[in-house]
């Protein structure tokens, strides 16, 4: 195969990679009933005049399915934590016991969990428009290149289109999963 097309097909292939792996990131941000400490990855806290996410201030833990301790790696930073907290707008409500900050993880309603799977749906559909503008992309750059035959183009576009298709059916099947973990009670 030409070296072009090649480079074209490696291309479109790391950007359809990126889409999964930023799709599986959005998700774990998408609590599924049980306490997780990725739930306050997106909280940035105010470090002395810096925003700094909350993993890099303190230790964050679940001692079981129902709750989240952050532990601060200086008492000062209490504060600072919760009202970063309460600013990601997670619908957390943070306690603070002088030590650490406990949050309880209510039990989700029916109506959050179809929201939430709302959500991921949403998610799954930005994924699946990062997968198509890659291959509008590589089918783009594909009839660009002239020193190719037209053999090899349509060669070339069958296997962007082929691979495309595999993309959106692994998007389907980590929704599929998420949607799962979410409506299970």
């Amino acid at each position: 195969m030409n070296e072009d097309i090649q480079f074209i097909l490696d291309t479109a292939k790391e950007a359809m990679d990126n889409a999964i792996k930023h799709l599986e990131k959005q998700l774990v941000n998408i609590r599924a009933g049980k306490a997780s400490p990725s739930m306050l990855g997106s909280v940035m806290v105010d470090y002395y005049g810096s925003q700094t996410p909350l993993s890099q201030v303190a230790n964050v833990n679940t001692p079981d399915g129902r709750t989240i301790t952050v532990q601060p790696w200086e008492k000062s930073m209490l504060q600072e934590i919760e009202r970063g907290i309460a600013y990601a707008n997670l619908g957390f409500n943070p306690m603070n016991n002088g030590e650490t900050i406990i949050i309880n993880v209510p039990p989700l309603t029916e109506e959050r969990r179809r929201n939430l799977a709302k959500q991921a749906k949403s998610e799954a559909e930005y994924a699946k428009i990062s997968i198509r503008t890659a291959r509008k992309d590589a089918m783009n750059d594909v009839k660009k290149n002239e020193d190719v035959s037209e053999d090899l183009k349509k060669n070339a576009e069958i296997d962007i289109q082929q691979m495309t298709d595999s993309y959106v059916k692994r998007i389907d099947d980590v929704f599929e999963n998420k949607e799962k973990e979410i409506m299970t009670v």
